[in-house]
């Protein structure tokens, strides 16, 4: 995996499904993260081909609920991003997706209080020498790229310690989100504390926070000195952000997005998530659109909302 230059979707619970992130790849990005997934679910699972779909399919044990969806095609730039509290753990997880992805990245960014109770994800910002534990265990034993992704800390240098923390277990690179743990996706990203991060590691940084068009990639990029960009929210509203060229109309994003939900067998639930976050960037749920996504009970509802019935039935009749 090379972080130089590169633009990132980043992990965005129940968004970053296969269709999202092959949507988000077909448009321009080079690297995409699945959404974040804990390393109990994920223990949970057995590994299986699906060669109805042509996907390699992680499925619940005792369930047949299908946690984590990849395919070939996106085995060289694909992240699974893990939950964890603990080494043993987090490698055993690891272990089991290894061969289907090119990355392991550890969540230490999370504000919500599942993965904080949890010891997960910000609760490790905290937590030095068990970060620094988790992430040497997985990089001694497992081929590929190991990375996570953090928030700001209180202070500037508080997070520059921090980093010089993780980049000495050998990570490959390190994600920065410009906003601390108790700040709001409204408070502006702090930008130059990026650039504190980026000044003090020689290992490559992605920047994180307030990318909403193309051109913010190179502004970020400036202003902190970051190697790559990752962009979550700008992705989620129109995933056409990665087209230098310019973002298409949301409507099309919207439908493309859909197809490929229905190409590959996607949840009904996270179809709808993702379908009803655009929705409210664009529009209203109290409007029509948003009240029949919200009563939609499957992928054949939506595909008829939004004039995909055809396409639906060829590919349910020829897969």
């Amino acid at each position: 995996m090379e972080y130089e230059n590169k633009h990132i979707l980043a992990p965005m619970v129940r968004v970053g499904t296969l269709p999202f992130r092959l949507l988000a790849a077909e448009y321009g990005a080079d690297i995409t993260y699945g959404e974040e997934i804990i390393d109990h679910k994920i223990l949970k699972c057995e590994r299986r081909v699906n060669d109805y779909l042509g996907t390699t399919d992680f499925v619940e044990r005792g369930t047949g609920d299908v946690v984590f969806r990849t395919c070939h095609e996106e085995r060289n730039r694909l992240v699974f991003q893990m939950g964890s509290s603990d080494a043993v753990r987090a490698l055993a997880a690891a272990e089991l997706v290894s061969k289907d992805v090119a990355a392991i990245d550890i969540n230490m960014g999370c504000p919500r209080s599942f993965s904080i109770s949890g010891g997960m994800g910000a609760a490790l910002l905290s937590k030095p020498e068990l970060v620094h534990d988790i992430l040497t265990t997985l990089r001694r034993n497992l081929n590929n790229a190991v990375t996570c992704k953090i928030r700001l800390l209180n202070s500037s240098q508080d997070t520059v310690e921090l980093s010089r923390r993780i980049e000495m277990s050998g990570v490959s690179a390190l994600a920065v989100h410009g906003r601390r743990v108790k700040d709001r996706p409204r408070d502006p990203a702090k930008w130059s504390e990026i650039a504190d991060v980026v000044s003090a590691l020689s290992i490559p940084v992605i920047a994180n926070g307030d990318v909403f068009d193309y051109e913010h990639f190179e502004q970020i990029k400036i202003a902190t000195g970051a190697t790559a960009v990752m962009v979550a929210r700008g992705a989620l509203w129109n995933a056409s952000i990665f087209r230098a060229e310019g973002k298409l109309s949301w409507e099309d994003v919207k439908r493309e997005y859909l197809r490929k939900c229905i190409l590959w067998d996607n949840g009904v639930k996270s179809t709808k998530q993702t379908l009803k976050e655009m929705i409210m960037h664009y529009s209203c749920l109290e409007l029509a659109e948003g009240k029949v996504v919200t009563k939609s009970q499957t992928i054949a509802d939506l595909a008829n909302i939004y004039g995909e019935e055809g396409y639906y039935q060829f590919v349910t009749k020829n897969r």
